[in-house]
């Protein structure tokens, strides 16, 4: 089963209205960053990593050569550095968000993104109001949902006739 670090920028704090900036990092072998390792890197904007890559291939391969290492043995170090950076794909990701001022906030263990998204969003909702802190009172820049208070009286219903605004009923006058 897949495992997912999350993670948060500094800046924007740990709250609602910075859940949609939160990151999911899947730990594990990255087939693609193995096959295409800078173009992954650079796809990933990886930059460091990038020319770490380029600068450790390059100079690896004109030290064997130059010590006379036959051309398939350069092929076999190179194709063990292309899995190498394969399982360390992730940690490559994680380090450029670290250095980016972005910290992280849990592990969670799922069998895809989706489930790990709503097994961290469960878990991380629990643990806010067990500190006291209210989720419904978030200013999401739109009208609080309607609730029922509590007696049984629903608000009353608003008005169809009229609108309000620039879209005047279909058909209407001008």
């Amino acid at each position: 089963m897949p495992v997912y670090t999350v993670h948060a920028p500094l800046a924007a704090g740990a709250d609602l209205r910075s859940t949609d900036r939160f990151v999911f990092i899947r730990d594990g072998f990255h087939l693609w960053a193995a096959v295409l390792g800078a173009v992954w890197l650079a796809w990933h904007r990886l930059w460091l990593a990038v020319i770490g890559y380029i600068a450790l291939v390059i100079v690896l391969d004109l030290v064997l050569a130059r010590i006379g290492v036959g051309r398939g043995a350069i092929a076999s170090v190179d194709l063990l550095i292309a899995i190498l950076l394969g399982l360390e794909a992730s940690s490559l990701k994680r380090w450029s968000y670290s250095r980016g001022n972005w910290r992280q906030l849990d592990v969670v263990v799922a069998d895809d993104l989706d489930a790990a998204e709503r097994r961290f969003f469960e878990r991380w909702a629990a643990r806010r109001s067990d500190l006291g802190y209210d989720n419904n009172t978030v200013d999401r820049g739109a009208a609080p949902p309607t609730r029922d208070n509590g007696n049984g009286q629903r608000p009353p219903p608003l008005p169809h006739a009229s609108i309000i605004g620039l879209f005047p009923e279909p058909g209407g006058g001008r």
